[in-house]
């Protein structure tokens, strides 16, 4: 435990998807091992799906409540990205600016002196200024992703106003990079975006209206979009490193093993090491019926063992994951694949010494999961948020290899999936590709590393001269 000369109280409000909260509740368990007091902030459902945290935290972390405000047009019960297809999610956005209020009394009652928000509370600014309380923007994604959506007046007011303009790498980077977006996933994006306020304006908003920027990358993995960021966002920017996720993890206790994994697991010893590659896609990934049997037919025709996690949502409106599978195709694989609806253990998974490559929907979580642990990527980018930028990046990096599809409309063949992963698994032309992810297991795993970005950040709020009313 740190000695801090003055004990910080820090808010946490996170936007409403799985992969945002858990970011930000491994930042807050770290804020409290430095003896300071966080009070995380989220709705219902949200709270009540965090994994469990030792009990020696419980003292300085406090969760906070906000009943979740209803809109017409959200299903009823939903709290997350996770519930509802990608043309629901401006109802969610909606949902979520109502909290403003209950928000702004809850930061009445006590005395807080940090915010670490997220892109969506627009109206976060000012609400905080009147109070004193300084913000720290944490963008969840990569350095390269905040780099190409630019400065904020770009980002409010740019001119990139049709999707065709993000098909291309923006005049502001000033280094060699591909990152861009594919037509049909700047599309995708918009679907999710509230016409009344585009993400963009929140991206734009909270950058004008914080006082330093934190995100997901430290410069060994990304130096020059790190290089770029303070000159274009004309605001500190203080990376908080790639969190490996075993950085406040205890290691696992077969005790607490459940049924699923144990089979699971029993499967996996029967394979050769590296033989097996794993197949998830997220919770927000929406595939029409006929391309999702095309992505299973190509894992068919790959003729290589693997592990299939099928989240149980709706992919698309009123079907759910298990009724898009081909006919028979369990049937056919059996032996050779193993699937497995519902949650997975994905850090079990990913660690056993069988599997050998990750076809990921390019979440940047999973991706640092996995490259954590060395594997090398079959990216199918979710045609969602930045994972089709994430894609980029990776393939850039030759850690991965992107299953070629349609750039206009985000159609792709079998056999373009069992190529990709054919190559990144066991051809002689994925060899420099496995051999750079396994080389990344120095960054992306690196526990100490990881602390070390994490104390500097945490420094830097304790450092900080706060804001004078």
């Amino acid at each position: 435990m740190s000695i801090v000369q003055q004990k910080l109280h820090i808010a946490v409000f996170p936007w409403l998807a799985h992969g945002h909260i858990l970011p930000f509740l491994e930042v807050s368990k770290f804020l409290v091992q430095m003896g300071h007091r966080v009070s995380y902030i989220s709705t219902p459902k949200n709270i009540s799906r965090l994994p469990k945290f030792p009990l020696e935290l419980s003292p300085n972390l406090s969760f906070v409540v906000l009943p979740m405000p209803q809109v017409e047009g959200l299903p009823p019960g939903v709290e997350s990205t996770a519930d509802i297809p990608v043309h629901k999610l401006p109802y969610l956005k909606k949902a979520y600016d109502n909290l403003e209020t209950p928000l702004a009394e809850f930061l009445k009652t006590l005395r807080i002196d940090w915010i670490i928000h997220d892109f969506a509370p627009h109206w976060l600014p000012r609400i905080a200024a009147p109070m004193g309380i300084n913000l720290a923007y944490f963008i969840i994604y990569s350095a390269s992703t905040t780099a190409f959506f630019g400065p904020p007046d770009e980002l409010i007011g740019g001119h990139r106003q049709r999707p065709e303009d993000f098909t291309v790498t923006p005049e502001w980077i000033d280094y060699p990079s591909d990152v861009a977006f594919k037509l049909h996933e700047i599309v995708s994006l918009e679907q999710g975006m509230d016409q009344d306020v585009s993400d963009f304006i929140r991206w734009g908003s909270v950058l004008q209206g914080c006082q330093v920027v934190t995100l997901r990358s430290c410069p060994e993995f990304e130096p020059d979009p790190l290089r770029l960021l303070p000159r274009l966002l004309q605001k500190p920017v203080v990376p908080i490193g790639l969190l490996p996720p075993l950085l406040t993890s205890a290691p696992p206790d077969e005790d607490d093993e459940d049924d699923t994994w144990k089979s699971l697991r029993k499967w996996l010893d029967g394979k050769n090491p590296k033989s097996v590659f794993y197949i998830a896609l997220g919770t927000e990934v929406a595939l029409s019926p006929s391309l999702a049997h095309e992505l299973a037919l190509g894992i068919e025709k790959s003729g290589l063992p693997f592990v299939w996690i099928i989240k149980n949502r709706p992919l698309v409106e009123g079907q759910m994951d298990q009724d898009i599978l081909p006919p028979e195709f369990e049937e056919r694989i059996s032996g050779r694949g193993f699937v497995l609806r519902g949650w997975a253990p994905q850090m079990r998974i990913l660690a056993h010494p069988s599997i050998g490559g990750f076809l990921t929907h390019c979440g940047w979580s999973s991706t640092i999961e996995a490259l954590g642990l060395g594997l090398p990527l079959i990216l199918f980018s979710g045609a969602y948020s930045d994972l089709g930028l994430v894609a980029r990046l990776l393939h850039g990096k030759r850690v991965g290899m992107e299953i070629e599809r349609n750039e206009v409309d985000g159609s792709f063949t079998s056999e373009a999936v069992a190529k990709g992963i054919r190559v990144v698994m066991v051809e002689a032309d994925g060899e420099a590709i496995r051999a750079n992810a396994s080389a990344m297991r120095e960054i992306c795993g690196n526990v100490e590393l990881g602390r070390k970005y994490l104390t500097e950040f945490t420094r830097f709020l304790e450092n900080y001269k706060p804001l004078t009313l």
